[in-house]
């Protein structure tokens, strides 16, 4: 059916009399209640003309508007006064302006439109107010203060309590600003009329005691649960209040305090922070430099434009990207555009704003990638011989990474998941279990950093708070580096932003800082006082208050999953000890590895992507997963797609040991959804944006089935595949229309693997059934080894760790290498000699190495390699086969 931007999707969007549970979204119902709304009005319209309309086809209308009339009180527009005007159109008989109304408000639900029309854009102002009295009609007040100049129209929307304020907050992501009056209800009038609670999972139900709580209590428990669910929204208290109260807790949370209403300076703030986060100060100001007359005198021809434009062999350049493009192009050497090295000008500033934006204490640009940014990091953390634990399936910039630093490395295994050739995430209690043998071995102190993914490449999210506030009960000073490339978009969803590295931090400062949890610890001690390390590694273990230093890393590739170019990166830093321990460190090597001449058009999209996902972030998350949502639900309940293809679930790609509220949700959709109770105990969660598929009953391996059937022939690009799955990843630039392009992709696969088949003779049939069968089998997974004791940290104790370095640079000597074909390193392993990799050994799919530098290979690596089925082995070279150290180099 078509939706009413037009768009082809495949399912039903006419919304039911009573909502289903899978809608978890008001936004959603409205959608479909006001489609339902639209198209009633174009039936009624054409019964008009016929004379054919009576009481109970205007009944039935009359059902459908009170079905979306109680929603319309959290949005602006329509709002429930243009819903009463419909109702006037109903009893006047006016039917065809009728249908034309209900059509335009249709589009504009659908549409969601964040703009007026006109060129500047508009938002929606919160109030909380229980009641206007005659003589304080804000709204009116505030339409007289409107100009022309403003850069912004908006529009206000009253709601009396405080959970419909949240629920607003929740649903309404045109809210910008809340204007809070300090005497409001606390529960929404509408429980009665709309289950709340089966739509809005974002907002809990109130606890019964916030009734008896006085009226600042009220405004700090209501400015707290705004700023959980979107902290980049400005809050303004208008309303007489005590000016010592001022001072307390309760007012903390806003932008400014005004003790009477004052339309003029209310109307300039509201401007004025919209502003403040509309603001892109080096995309404005690489744009006033694009359009100011100079003269190129230094190293850069194409700057202006100069060396392609005229050019008879090069102005196709110039034709497909534009001349802004070219106008903008200078080094920072030559003045007016900040360096990014030295960043005094709008550079910092930029900077600044990112870090506002993602909640760290210093955000850093980066022009060259992911990759580069955890170089830097590691690089101004670690030194020679300081331990790191890592996962060992990362990202292979981190292996590297070590490898410079002379870091003594320790990997740790995710959990395998065999079935789809695939790994998890490492489990919270091998972490554990690394750290109390270092204790235990009585070097401790020199474990330096924990590494870990978050989220993995195929959607596995951590429990980032319990890693870090658990290990920091074992070594109180742990670096950690979270590697956030894939989930840069977390920080705007509430959801998403809990198992973050930067608000971790910031709730475990807050922690810290509490008396009740300082009782609970100093409790805890006691019990721990003379228990073993067993029960430290099955007890939920407090940090020590006193002793913990936060010291938090992550970096994030904006442009994997944000609006910004190709290889726009930045490095988030929350480090209570970066100014006086680490800054210097990590300055000298951002200058290492950051380029003198970087890409500008990288930086200003950086800009440019904080400035959306600072006003429009929140709203674009959830399009996200609902994308994924009807993408996951069309392919499981279609009877030719479920046919060929499964899509996973948490039950798939999570062990229950790590789900522990599986019990609870096990259905389909709840175990890919953001249910607040999941994702706030369970150890392991899956990112509900990306849909991994199983394709082994199309008897055609992932690889293939990426290049030949999906890119090839459709156009349909994808990242990431495995021996017999795809994974598809929705992002906030997903639209309906490409869902549903996809969804029409699959089905035409889906149906012609289903034709192939019925032409088969017994034979083929066969051939194929052995395929799907290997398809669906489960080479298994291969764990680390261990590193070569020639290369160990400690070669006679009982930790892991190897280094990297001294094995790497050691393969730098030909004579000490030699290459082993599979076969002859599975007979020279079965003769119960070492054979050791010199170099990093990594298959596409799946993407890391399966083997280091320094690494004993084992039987079980050789069997995994030879079974999988892959275009490249990065660092296995076809007819030498594997680069190993010779016998003589080891002894």
């Amino acid at each position: 059916m078509a939706d009413f931007d037009g768009t082809a999707l495949m399912e039903d969007t006419h919304a039911p009399r009573h909502p289903p549970a899978s809608h978890h979204s008001i936004r959603r119902v409205r959608l479909d209640g006001w489609g339902s709304v639209a198209d009633a009005s174009r039936r009624l319209a054409e019964l008009a003309r016929s004379s054919r309309v009576g009481r109970e086809e205007k009944a039935k209308f009359d059902e459908l508007l009170d079905e979306v009339s109680p929603l319309e009180t959290y949005w602006a527009k329509p709002g429930v006064d243009r819903v009463e005007d419909l109702r006037d159109l109903v009893k006047s008989n006016d039917f065809t302006q009728l249908a034309e109304a209900t059509q335009t408000i249709a589009h504009s639900v659908v549409q969601d439109a964040s703009s007026t029309g006109r060129t500047r854009p508009s938002f929606e102002v919160l109030v909380v107010a229980d009641s206007l009295s005659p003589d304080e009609s804000l709204a009116a007040q505030l339409a007289r203060q409107r100009h022309h100049d403003d850069a912004f129209d908006y529009e206000l929307v009253f709601v009396p309590s405080l959970e419909d304020a949240l629920i607003a907050v929740a649903v309404n992501a045109n809210v910008q600003a809340v204007l809070i009056r300090p005497s409001f209800e606390v529960r929404s009038r509408l429980r009665d009329q709309v289950d709340l609670s089966s739509m809005v999972h974002l907002v809990p139900p109130l606890d019964k005691d916030l009734d008896g709580l006085t009226a600042a209590e009220r405004i700090e428990r209501l400015t707290d649960g705004i700023h959980a669910l979107r902290p980049e929204l400005d809050l303004y208290l208008v309303g007489h209040v005590a000016l010592e109260a001022i001072a307390s807790d309760a007012f903390q949370g806003f932008r400014r305090v005004f003790l009477r209403q004052d339309p003029v300076e209310l109307h300039v703030s509201i401007l004025r922070g919209l502003t403040d986060r509309y603001q892109t100060p080096f995309f404005t100001a690489l744009r006033t430099y694009s359009r100011q007359p100079t003269g190129v005198f230094h190293a850069l021809p194409i700057s202006r434009g100069k060396s392609i434009v005229g050019s008879p062999w090069v102005g196709d350049m110039v034709e497909f990207y534009g001349l802004n493009i070219f106008m903008a192009e200078t080094s920072s050497t030559s003045g007016g555009l900040d360096s990014l090295l030295d960043p005094v000008g709008p550079i910092k500033k930029a900077q600044e704003l990112a870090s506002r934006a993602f909640g760290s204490h210093r955000t850093y640009f980066v022009t060259n990638g992911t990759s580069t940014a955890n170089k830097i990091v590691v690089q101004s953390i670690v030194t020679p011989g300081d331990i790191v634990l890592v996962d060992r399936d990362c990202h292979k910039s981190h292996h590297y990474a070590l490898m410079l630093a002379g870091a003594l490395t320790n990997y740790l295994d995710a959990y395998p998941l065999d079935e789809f050739s695939m790994y998890g995430a490492v489990p919270l209690e091998s972490i554990k279990a690394q750290l109390l043998a270092y204790r235990r071995a009585g070097r401790l102190d020199e474990v330096k950093m924990l590494a870990l993914t978050n989220c993995t490449f195929d959607g596995i999210v951590s429990d980032v708070e319990r890693i870090m506030e658990e290990c920091l009960a074992i070594k109180p000073d742990l670096v950690f580096l979270w590697d956030e490339a894939w989930f840069a978009f977390a920080a705007f969803h509430p959801t998403y932003r809990r198992r973050t590295a930067m608000d971790t931090a910031r709730r475990l400062r807050q922690r810290y800082r509490d008396p009740a949890y300082v009782e609970r610890f100093e409790n805890q001690q006691e019990e721990l006082a003379d228990a073993d390390d067993e029960t430290w590694l099955k007890t939920r273990l407090l940090a020590n208050p006193d002793e913990v230093r936060l010291r938090v890393y992550a970096t994030q590739s904006t442009h994997k999953t944000l609006t910004a170019l190709r290889q726009g990166s930045m490095i988030h830093v929350f480090d209570d000890q970066f100014g006086y321990r680490n800054e210097e460190a990590f300055r000298e090597a951002y200058m290492t590895h950051t380029s003198t001449s970087p890409n500008y058009q990288i930086l200003a999209s950086l800009d440019v992507g904080r400035r959306q996902v600072e006003l429009e972030g929140f709203k674009l998350v959830q399009q996200q997963v609902e994308s994924a949502k009807m993408l996951r639900r069309v392919i499981s309940s279609h009877p030719v797609l479920r046919r060929r293809f499964r899509v996973l679930t948490g039950a798939d790609l999570i062990p229950e040991d790590y789900r522990q509220s599986a019990e609870d949700n096990p259905d389909l959709e709840d175990s890919t959804t953001l249910t607040p109770q999941r994702w706030e105990h369970d150890e392991f969660v899956l990112d509900p944006s990306r849909v991994t598929i199983c394709i082994a009953e199309t008897g055609v391996d992932g690889d293939t089935f990426k290049h030949e059937y999906l890119m090839r022939r459709h156009g349909i690009q994808v990242n990431k595949t495995s021996r017999n799955t795809v994974l598809f990843m929705t992002n906030i630039g997903t639209t309906n229309s490409s869902v549903a392009y996809l969804v029409e992709v699959l089905l035409k696969l889906a149906q012609e693997i289903d034709d192939e088949v019925d032409r088969m003779g017994p034979m083929d049939l066969r051939a194929h059934q052995r395929k799907v069968e290997a398809a669906l089998g489960r080479p298994s997974l291969p764990d680390f080894s261990a590193f070569h004791a020639r290369f160990r940290g400690d070669p006679d104790g009982e930790t892991p760790e190897g280094n990297l370095r001294e094995a790497f640079f050691m393969a730098y000597d030909e004579h000490k290498c030699e290459y082993l074909s599979g076969a002859a390193a599975t007979a020279r392993i079965k003769e119960g000699r070492d054979v050791v990799s010199a170099t990093f050994v990594t298959p596409y799919p799946p993407g890391f190495p399966i083997l280091v530098p320094g690494q004993v290979v084992s039987r079980e690596i050789l069997d995994y390699v030879s079974a999988l089925d892959t275009r490249e082995i990065h660092g296995y070279t076809a007819g030498l086969g594997y680069r190993v150290f010779t016998a003589e180099s080891l002894t």
